[in-house]
This record gives C-alpha cells, structure tokens and sequence, in this order.
C-alpha cells in the first residue's frame, strides 16, 4: 500500500517537472531576442552557423519536435553556453549548487536547534514569561525583511566590531580545492598544514549568512513548534496521564513530544524549499558564490540562457524537497499514511 502511494507521488513529482521543462522551454521564445540564440547562447553572426544550430536544435520543425529535442539535451547535459561567461551553463550550475546547498543545509540545522526547543520551552510555559518572550521575540523575527537583517549585521558585526568578514566564502590566504564542493569538507579532505586556521576562517565567514538565512525558518518553526505541541497537549490521552500524576515534564518527554514532532518534520521539509529562495537575496549580500547570486547576476547581464538554467535548476531543487518532505511525513506519521490510502 505505502508502494502505491510513493508511485502516486513519483507520478506527482514527473508532472511538475514535466511542466517545468515545458515553461523553460517556451522562455526561449518570450525572452527578446532570436530564440535559437536564446536556446543555445550562441551568437548567430553567419549563415553556415545557423544553419547548423537549427539543425541541432530541429528549428524547423514544429514545437513539439523542438521541446522533445531540448528534453533530449537537457538529459544529456547541453543547458546551453552563458552569454556573459562563453561556458556550459550545466557545468555553472554544478559547481555553483554546492555552495548555496551548504549554506541552506547549516541554516536549516540552526533553525532545528533552535525553533523547536523554542516551541517546545514556549508551549510549556503558555501564557506566561517565556511564552511572552518567545512569542513576542519570534514575532519581531518573522517580520524583519531578510536583507534588512544581513545589512544590521554587517555593520554591527563585521564594520564596527570586527567579528566577522563581511563578504566571500573563504578568506584569501588559504587555497582550498574544490573536491566537493562543500567547502568544510573540502578543507578536511585537503592535505596542507593549515587545516585548523582554514576551518576557523571558513566558519568565521559562514556565521552571519547562516545567522540571516536561518532567521525567518527558525520564527516558522517555534510559531508551528508551539501550536502543535498545544495541540497535543489538549488531547484526552494527555489529561488522563495528567490525573495520574504525571509531571510537566513527563507528560512533554513520554507523551506531548513524539505525537506533536510529527507535523513538524513536514514543515521543516517545506522550509528548506524556502531556504533556497531566500539564499538568492543571501548570496547577493554577502556576495557568497552560489548559484542565487549567479542568477541574480545573469538577470541583470540579460544571460537568458543561465536564467533558463538557473531557474529549472533552483525550481528542481525546490520541487524534490517538498516531495521528499511529504514522503518523509508520511512514512512516520500512520494517520496520514492511512488518509493517503483512503482507510480514514
């Protein structure tokens, strides 16, 4: 049964993604423009080499023809050739992603740490001071804009205190190779002396990124932390472990918890789609090299062909996260797992 149901959202997933391939490809066609240059990033300054790319790209043929032929490249990894950089877009995107994955990653694990012992300490305390405290400091939170953030800190942290860089990834005296990609695995993997000072640095330069991407996740999770604990916490099962003479504390621990972290596990799921939208305004900020700020920036250079692969490759990474948090869920939680069977 639970087979049926991951096909059902496998199928789910190949629509979105269907329709996804579908609008990128018809970007071609509503950016300014000639669409084979568009599709290609190739210049078509003489005859004999349009001639050619409208035989690679079937330009002749009708639209069907030409979408089955762009599913076909994009498989094989032909995104096409940046109109700023005169390099495969794909191979971009590849060694882009790591980058803002790893920030997005680090964001979300502070959000956790941090938002649902929030909720939980909120919901055990309700209507008094911590609840007061918590509500009222994840509500100013929830309401600062993102880059508002990013700028107080820089010129708290970074220009008048010094703590931190306010800028890059990685500071200039160490030479990291990119194995992975992830650059506090690379330094461990790296084989020099100065291992210590490089992950020190590397640290040092993800903190106030992390600290500004984790900010509005972290809000989401103590607010739905709270609520659902309440939740559980009104149930009957409770109030009867409640007249036995159990504690606050044992009735969180041994009863409230594992019901109430269920939703939970969805939501931090559904977060980390939002996460890898508010990296783009993340990565601008503190110009960190991730695939954001490299789409921010072929937006305003007009590099069509990177803001179609930019986009599709965000967009993917987007559509995966919600699925896999919704499978996620379901397989932990029996009620949904029943709904989705049509039991209840």
């Amino acid at each position: 049964m639970i087979l049926d149901y991951i096909l059902r959202r496998l199928g789910l997933f190949l629509f979105m993604i269907l329709m996804l391939s579908i609008f990128t490809f018809s970007l071609s066609y509503l950016f300014p423009g000639d669409p084979l240059s568009n599709l290609s990033g190739i210049p078509t300054g003489n005859f004999s080499q349009h001639s050619e790319l409208e035989d690679k790209y079937m330009y002749d043929s009708n639209y069907v023809m030409q979408y089955l032929a762009f599913l076909e490249r994009i498989f094989q990894g032909d995104w096409g050739v940046s109109f700023a950089s005169g390099d495969n877009v794909f191979q971009h995107i590849l060694d882009l992603i790591p980058a803002t994955l790893e920030l997005c990653v680090y964001a979300l694990i502070v959000s956790v740490v941090v938002g649902v012992p929030a909720g939980i300490l909120a919901s055990a305390y309700t209507r008094r001071w911590p609840d007061k405290l918590i509500s009222s400091t994840t509500m100013i939170g929830y309401s600062i804009p993102v880059f508002w953030l990013a700028l107080l800190l820089i010129m708290i942290f970074s220009l008048k205190l010094g703590w931190f860089p306010m800028s890059g990834r990685m500071g200039l005296l160490f030479e990291i190779p990119p194995n992975t990609g992830f650059i506090l695995i690379d330094i461990m993997l790296a084989g020099f002396p100065y291992k210590g000072e490089a992950f020190i640095d590397a640290l040092h330069h993800l903190t106030l990124p992390t600290i500004v991407l984790a900010m509005f996740p972290t809000t989401v999770l103590v607010r739905f932390t709270r609520d659902s604990m309440l939740k559980v916490m009104d149930q009957s099962f409770i109030k009867t472990a409640r007249a036995k003479g159990l504690n606050r504390r044992q009735l969180i621990m041994h009863h409230a918890l594992r019901n109430a972290l269920l939703p939970v596990i969805k939501q931090i799921g559904l977060q980390f789609s939002t996460l890898i939208t508010l990296a783009m305004i993340t990565e601008v900020i503190f110009s960190w090299p991730g695939i954001g700020r490299w789409l921010i920036d072929s937006i305003y250079q007009r590099d069509y062909p990177a803001i179609q692969g930019g986009l599709m490759a965000v967009s993917m990474f987007v559509i995966i996260a919600t699925i896999v948090a919704e499978l996620t869920y379901t397989l932990f939680d029996p009620i949904s797992r029943n709904q989705a069977h049509g039991k209840v």
